[in-house]
């Protein structure tokens, strides 16, 4: 059986390429809207297995009519259209109830891919947006953890000892463990090895 879609964007030749393309891959189109209040409606009334929903419309914006959507149905699968990669936006998004973010440049084939898994149960991204959100992490956790944390860090995720990494810094060995502690405090981790797992996630160091 068909996947299901209701497209809601107030640009009607983008919702028309977007049917052709998505039905041209076997993905049903079973209603669209021009703005937020005839999507919560559409959708409603269609039931569809995927709502692809605009962030920017005139009137109720994407993000208002996902909260009304998913609050008259939970079991109602949003995915967000975003012109910008904006974690605000994002944020606002997943409060609203939204399982998935893509931005408008992104291909079919990943508008595709975001589908399905929404569909089954996943939270979809679209690279651009994981991208500058690992990004803005990143940023935000290097304003915290200072640049010699960063290489104490870094050397523990290479597997270094306590006395090795006073021995490659030429520091002493209370001031690598006050440096530690300093990184599981502003990480919130319990251990080296939590601190070294959400570094990775971070982009803060790399595992060799």
């Amino acid at each position: 059986m068909a996947t299901t879609v209701v497209l809601v964007d107030d640009h009607t030749m983008l919702r028309q390429g977007l049917r052709r393309a998505l039905e041209a891959e076997g993905v049903k189109v079973i209603g669209e809207a021009s703005d937020g209040d005839e999507g919560v409606k559409v959708a409603l009334a269609a039931k569809p297995d995927v709502v692809l929903m605009d962030v920017s419309m005139p009137g109720t914006d994407g993000i208002d009519a996902t909260k009304r959507l998913v609050g008259a149905d939970n079991r109602m699968r949003v995915i967000m259209l975003t012109m910008h990669a904006d974690r605000d936006v994002i944020d606002r998004a997943i409060k609203a109830g939204a399982v998935g973010y893509l931005t408008k440049d992104a291909s079919i084939g990943e508008v595709i891919e975001a589908i399905r898994l929404a569909a089954n149960g996943d939270r979809p991204m679209s690279p651009r947006l994981a991208e500058a959100m690992l990004t803005e992490a990143r940023k935000d956790t290097e304003a915290i953890i200072s640049s010699r944390e960063e290489e104490v860090l870094q050397l523990v995720a290479d597997g270094y000892g306590t006395t090795e990494i006073a021995d490659k810094l030429f520091i002493s060995q209370k001031t690598v463990k006050n440096h530690l502690a300093s990184i599981y405090e502003k990480l919130n981790a319990r251990d080296r090895t939590q601190a070294v797992l959400l570094a990775v996630k971070m982009g803060i160091v790399k595992l060799t």
